[in-house]
């Protein structure tokens, strides 16, 4: 029986705080008995349904969907998504070694990101990726050079920054004149001639990304506008492309957001695209895992401080960064009924400050409480560290009424096994 996407956090929870949170067919509490806390814990279900979703939305344009391995990075994931035909994009040498480790296609991969090694160029060549995102004119020389050494062409697309305001966090918003990502709009003929030109180079694209977590579907039609009228200067010029990249962007809820439906979404490209040659390539992320995943934690002790009452967790800043990095809020709910709320701030154990996870929730809470931060299955665990010498968590994958470990919690030990200590003398 197909599954319906999970548009609000709180839908991935079966059961309730009287009987106890689940995921599908499987209670919380019985995941962190086996597993422990804090314990990323994804729905096979949720993240089927949201790329079924975005697939089915966009089938009249069969586009390419290349999801974004920096979302989440788990081989599990990315293996479960090759089996439904998905392409990738990547930021990096070591993210092209995950697709290919989980079966991914290097052939229906985009490799983006501003400062791409000799190294890693050299290795996506040798792979076969679809298409490099070239994002200054420097990438662009080093790129023929390369090629040309390796006796090779590579494919490639320009990053064009249309300069169109996204209206989401300014840390997440990348297709201004003065972000750090892409080419400037007014350089993109002059580079795509450059590139024409080029031996060791073969143009196949325009690309461009403006942005995460966008709510609002104007930002996408003046983006695609801007990519069309490139295109359509560059075969007046005799440069023809054969796909063009949207990028990935669209929103999901984490609190009282309103992302567009997939059809509207979908609308918006369909009428602008349909009918033309050029492939359409779309690079989603977290809008396929996002609501799919939630970081399992468990209440230490409770504490009091001047007009504040804490609840100290398990969970900190390095298991979940998004809270201190770009003040996220993440809905938070208590595995069982524990009795009456009281207003919390939700801290770690780590020695920040900004160690804080939410502030002000309403929790009936305890020593042992079991809690749950949802929408956490996009640029949760793939943006954990070991900061303070602490182990990251583990990963479950739950299906239906099973567990998979996708990824063990780290021991102490793993986190200095590549270190060493210079022998006296």
């Amino acid at each position: 029986m197909p599954v319906s996407p999970v548009q609000s956090p709180a839908e991935l929870l079966s059961g309730s705080a009287e009987t106890g949170h689940g995921i599908e067919q499987v209670s919380l509490s019985a995941i962190a008995t086996e597993y422990g806390t804090p314990c990323y814990v994804y729905s096979k279900a949720a993240l089927l349904a949201a790329w079924h979703e975005f697939r089915d939305a966009l089938a009249p344009l069969s586009p390419l969907l290349c999801f974004a391995v920096k979302a989440n990075p788990n081989l599990a994931i990315l293996n479960l998504l090759a089996g439904e035909g998905a392409g990738f994009d990547i930021v990096s040498g070591g993210e092209l070694a995950r697709v290919i480790a989980a079966g991914g296609d290097p052939a229906k991969t985009v490799f983006s990101g501003v400062g791409k090694s000799h190294h890693e160029m050299v290795q996506a060549l040798q792979a076969g990726v679809h298409c490099f995102n070239v994002e200054s004119p420097a990438e662009l020389h080093r790129l023929n050079a390369v090629a040309l050494n390796a006796g090779m062409r590579a494919p490639v697309s320009f990053r064009v920054n249309p300069d169109v305001d996204a209206r989401t966090h300014p840390y997440i918003a990348t297709g201004l004149k003065e972000s750090k990502f892409g080419v400037a709009w007014e350089q993109a003929i002059a580079l795509y001639e450059t590139a024409d030109r080029l031996p060791g180079l073969a143009v196949r694209g325009i690309d461009c990304h403006i942005g995460s977590q966008i709510t609002e579907l104007d930002p996408f039609a003046q983006a695609l506008d801007r990519l069309l009228e490139l295109a359509e200067a560059l075969i007046q010029r005799g440069i023809s492309v054969d796909h063009l990249d949207l990028g990935g962007g669209i929103g999901i809820r984490y609190r009282d957001e309103t992302p567009p439906a997939m059809n509207d979404y979908a609308a918006v490209l369909i009428g602008r695209l349909q009918g033309r040659r050029e492939k359409l390539l779309l690079e989603p992320g977290r809008r396929i895992v996002g609501n799919a995943g939630l970081l399992l934690a468990r209440v230490e002790y409770t504490k009091t401080a001047g007009a504040r009452e804490f609840a100290l967790i398990d969970a900190a800043m390095n298991d979940l960064m998004r809270p201190a990095l770009y003040q996220a809020w993440h809905e938070v709910r208590s595995v069982h009924n524990e009795g009456t709320p009281r207003r919390f701030d939700l801290a770690g154990p780590v020695c920040e400050s900004g160690d804080i996870l939410a502030r002000d929730r309403d929790l009936a809470l305890k020593e042992g409480s079991l809690i749950a931060f949802l929408s956490a299955g996009a640029y949760g665990s793939s943006m954990s560290s070991n900061y303070n010498t602490r182990p990251r968590p583990a990963e479950v994958l739950v299906d239906g009424t099973r567990t998979h470990l996708i990824r063990r919690r780290q021991q102490l030990e793993d986190l200095w096994k590549e270190e060493q200590i210079p022998s006296a003398g």
